[in-house]
């Protein structure tokens, strides 16, 4: 028998009990009615989770078909896609019980959301991480009793992550609240800060010395496993075989352009002209201001050449990385879009620091090389990840489910479309190192495909991993290494390349629709509007299709 619920009355049911159960999501989405709260992974808190995740399958399925609009009946098969996807995370592939990395990213990321976003003053925003400190003890046991037997790259890489949130606790938390005057909370938090990392530090030493010479996991999903998360997740339904296939096509293909745009470049071997690529970069001290200089420009294009709209209002800063986010290379933060008011984005980018080696330094410098640099600037803020942001946010209150889906492959496909959209439109367009580049960025994500199913579907290891990284997209040993060994604990990342391959197919599809009415612009804007909804629904509401073809 059907009720007579309302699919938006579900929905908005549907994304508070989400917000409430993944707090630090919740912050991030721009809600902040459980800042103080850490996320509960003890195994009660799991099984309560799939027990609640069942009886909200069982109430969307009951909901009346008849009382849908022609749009909630696209939208229902994606809400009912997206509880059945996070059941499969949690009782099959079952990251809660295989990753120490997971609890560690848990942690951080739930503290440098209150560090970075400035949306309350700091003295609360502080109170809230002293509370969140004080939960950590928690998490780090539910991690503690619920992982036996996990893989042993998971506990490496766990390892490194437990280590890095222990240090952001000891030396980064106190820089980020420095400016503080209040001695009460300065107190609490040096007493919550104490506590958290002496329980990560008694973890880490458990993980090391107890764990790590017992562990027999595997870190592969398995074909039938990988296939359905995909399908769940994005709507794929191609087998491994298929997007295999497609995936080897496209690195040949963009290889051949590779060789091709090199030799353009003193005409040489490709790699030795991507290390003369490399040695063009900004100088140190200045990557803050030439990203800047580069985004003032991007929107320019931008609007000139009406490659898509950009909102009013929409402001971004570029900063040097904080020093307690210092071990990361470029991030954009970007306020969620539920966000009470208005609040600046920043778009960090990671300088060379005096006090490092001068091989380091030159090290570093070489990995922002324009051509590099403009692709992350492009990826990252305009008209990639803050400009797609910006339009959600301009959309929030008309497709609130939207926030619901998040789809890798619309997000990252999307940013990482633009790098290449954007040469192709004549950005830079006589300037061969930056189209290297570019295409550098699409060899390292077209080898994360290929890998990352041949690690979970077929008997990859690692190490031909890290070769593979190596020789097809002209990686160094330590780059490639932390490639590969990503592929193990994110099969995900295979879903850049894919999402872009379908942004394509489905651009010359909506193109051969719309015949003479069809323009970039409309299509750019039409599919950012749809907000991060997954691709195949993207195609029913922009192409009319039921069940039509991702890839090809």
């Amino acid at each position: 028998m059907y009720s007579a619920e309302p699919l938006p009355h579900f929905v908005d049911e549907y994304l508070s009990y989400l917000h409430e159960v993944h707090p630090t999501s919740a912050t991030f989405d721009g809600v902040h009615l459980h800042d103080d709260l850490l996320e509960d992974l003890s195994r009660r808190a799991v099984d309560g989770q799939v027990r609640d995740l069942g009886a909200l399958a069982r109430r969307l399925a009951a909901i009346d078909p008849a009382r849908l609009t022609e749009a909630e009946r696209l939208e229902r098969p994606a809400l009912e896609a997206t509880i059945r996807s996070r059941l499969f995370e949690l009782e099959q592939v079952r990251t809660w019980e295989r990753s120490p990395q997971h609890y560690a990213d848990i942690i951080s990321t739930s503290l440098a959301g209150q560090a970075l976003f400035e949306y309350a003053p700091l003295a609360q925003r502080a109170r809230r991480i002293v509370s969140k400190l004080r939960q950590v003890p928690r998490l780090v046991q539910a991690a503690r009793d619920n992982i036996k037997d996990p893989p042993g790259i998971f506990v490496k890489v766990g390892l490194e992550s437990m280590r890095g949130t222990q240090r952001f606790i000891d030396e980064d938390l106190p820089r980020v609240f420095s400016r503080l005057d209040d001695l009460h909370i300065l107190g609490d938090l040096a007493d919550a800060s104490i506590e958290a990392s002496a329980s990560l530090g008694t973890y880490i030493e458990y993980l090391e010395k107890d764990l790590a010479p017992r562990t027999k996991g595997s870190f592969r999903l398995g074909r039938e496993r990988f296939e359905e998360k995909l399908r769940l997740d994005e709507g794929l339904t191609l087998d491994v075989d298929r997007l295999l296939a497609i995936a080897m096509r496209e690195l040949h293909t963009t290889q051949e352009e590779f060789r091709r745009v090199a030799s353009r470049m003193n005409g040489g071997d490709p790699r030795a002209a991507w290390e003369r690529a490399k040695a063009d970069h900004p100088p140190a001290g200045q990557l803050v201001s030439v990203a800047q200089q580069q985004l003032g420009e991007l929107v320019d294009f931008i609007s000139k050449n009406r490659i898509v709209t950009i909102p009013e209002g929409a402001p971004v800063d570029v900063a040097p990385t904080p020093k307690f986010y210092r071990w990361t290379f470029a991030s954009m933060w970007t306020p969620g879009p539920f966000e009470a008011r208005p609040l600046r984005a920043t778009y960090y980018i990671t300088d060379v620091d005096p006090s490092w080696t001068a091989e380091r330094q030159a090290e570093h410098l070489r990995d922002f090389n324009y051509g590099n640099l403009w692709s992350i600037s492009i990826h990252e803020v305009f008209p990639g990840h803050f400009l797609h942001y910006q339009h959600l946010r301009q959309v929030r209150s008309k497709l609130r489910k939207s926030i619901l889906f998040s789809s890798t492959a619309l997000v990252e496909g999307w940013a990482h479309y633009c790098e290449q959209m954007m040469l192709d439109e004549g950005f830079r367009k006589n300037e061969p190192g930056v189209r290297l580049g570019q295409i550098a960025e699409a060899l390292i994500r077209l080898c994360r495909f290929i890998v990352g199913i041949r690690l979970h579907c077929e008997d990859m290891s690692v190490e031909q991993g890290v070769r593979f990284f190596k020789e097809e997209a002209f990686l160094e040993e330590a780059t490639a290494r932390r490639e590969a060994e990503r592929g193990t604990f994110d099969p995900s990342y295979v879903l850049y390349s894919a999402g872009k391959l379908m942004i394509l197919k489905m651009r010359e599809d909506y193109k051969a629709k719309m015949g003479a009415a069809y323009s970039l612009r409309k299509f750019h804007d039409e599919l950012l509007g749809n907000g991060t909804v997954p691709l195949w629904l993207h195609r029913a509401l922009m192409l009319g299709e039921q069940n039509g073809a991702l890839l090809e």
